[in-house]
């Protein structure tokens, strides 16, 4: 696949209209991807009902500017997102998410539409290196073509999500924790989401990293101010870029971890090429990563107990009593059963698998991620 990333600098979503025409013209213009009648999707993320300030989203005005680009080549856009693990893919969460990231507005702005048929289906792949059948939703099926709309993001079990991770919303919102349940090690994850990518194969993948998330991402993170606009053709060059610019080393970066090992390129900067920028220019100072990046980090020579020490030397998810609601969204989440409610949630700890779905989907960031003595031995500085 194409090794190139394309980069325009913008320092706001006010700017963002100008500066998607820049990146397109830099790849040729939508043209190149898209042509008249056919049907796009734009794969926004949309985790769960947050405002688009939080940055937990795809920002609005990125989705207006490309839905009207689509439009001016004739293509018929469309909308289109499942929600996070634990979230019910019916037309009521739909809703109500479309309504609280702003994508009714951009939708109506833009002059497409959002995507309301919750049917899905099983989809065989059997050139997949790990998994070989996926549930994919019905959009993503009957479209000619999928543009991702990704954000720039940290992630507390992928380390970031990106455009890779962006494709795991054609699943549907509840079948998302079997997989949580089945590929608990982060490297089998991200070979499911390498299989994932290759299934979907969007034709664009552009990146919203105006405004991106920091710390223990990707919803009870921190915005943080980036200034840029990303594209390519190829979601896996557009995450080796991205985790460079988060200062995110590659060894704690599973996707790319995967792809190394299952041959596929690129996976290093080094094997891309970037256009507009230097990485130099785009690389963003003391950006914080989440404090689940360096669970195995501080092992060193001793990195063959991390899975005996896996529980002991990770972060703990915990439940805030007093911010708690008894609202579900983390039982909902959990793949493993390990929640239960009585009054405020509940997690065993022993049967958790740090997978943390639940601290990803809880809307009251009721749950906190807590530190052992040995985690903190592990990760001294």
């Amino acid at each position: 696949m194409d090794n190139k990333v394309y980069l325009v600098k913008c320092p706001d979503y006010e700017h963002v209209n100008e500066k998607l025409a820049e990146l397109m013209a830099l790849m040729g213009g939508v043209s190149q991807f898209a042509r008249a009648g056919e049907k796009i999707v734009l794969k926004v993320n949309l985790l769960q009902s947050a405002t688009p300030e939080k940055a937990v989203t795809t920002h609005p005005a990125v989705v207006v500017a490309v839905g009207r680009m689509a439009r001016q080549v004739g293509a018929v856009p469309i909308i289109a997102d499942s929600p996070g693990a634990g979230l019910p893919y019916n037309q009521k969460t739909l809703e109500r998410i479309y309504h609280t990231t702003g994508m009714v507005e951009a939708a109506e702005t833009a002059g497409v539409e959002v995507n309301l048929d919750t049917t899905y289906q099983a989809v065989s792949f059997p050139q997949g290196n790990l998994i070989k059948r996926f549930e994919v939703i019905s959009p993503v099926l009957t479209a000619d073509g999928v543009f991702s709309l990704c954000k720039l993001k940290t992630h507390t079990f992928m380390s970031m999500t990106g455009a890779i991770k962006n494709n795991f919303g054609v699943i549907p919102g509840l079948t998302k924790p079997g997989y949580h349940a089945n590929l608990q090690d982060k490297l089998h994850f991200a070979k499911m989401l390498l299989d994932l990518a290759a299934y979907v194969s969007p034709r664009l993948s552009i990146m919203d990293a105006v405004i991106g998330m920091e710390g223990n991402g990707p919803h009870t993170g921190t915005p943080r101010q980036i200034g840029w606009l990303l594209a390519a053709t190829n979601p896996l060059a557009l995450d080796v870029v991205a985790g460079e610019i988060i200062g995110l080393d590659r060894a704690q970066n599973p996707v790319l971890l995967a792809a190394e090992q299952q041959g596929l390129y690129p996976h290093r900067l080094e094997q891309v090429e970037l256009i507009g920028a230097d990485i130099s220019d785009v690389r963003v100072p003391n950006f914080k990563l989440p404090s689940t990046v360096f669970d195995e980090a501080g092992l060193g020579p001793l990195t063959w107990l991390a899975p005996m020490l896996k529980k002991a030397s990770s972060l703990q998810p915990h439940i805030i009593k007093d911010r708690c609601v008894a609202c579900g969204s983390c039982y909902q989440a959990c793949p493993v059963d390990a929640i239960t409610m009585n009054g405020y949630a509940h997690i065993n700890d022993k049967a958790c698998i740090r997978c943390y779905c639940c601290h990803e989907m809880c809307p009251e960031e009721a749950v906190e991620l807590r530190s052992s003595w040995l985690y903190r031995l592990v990760n001294r500085t």
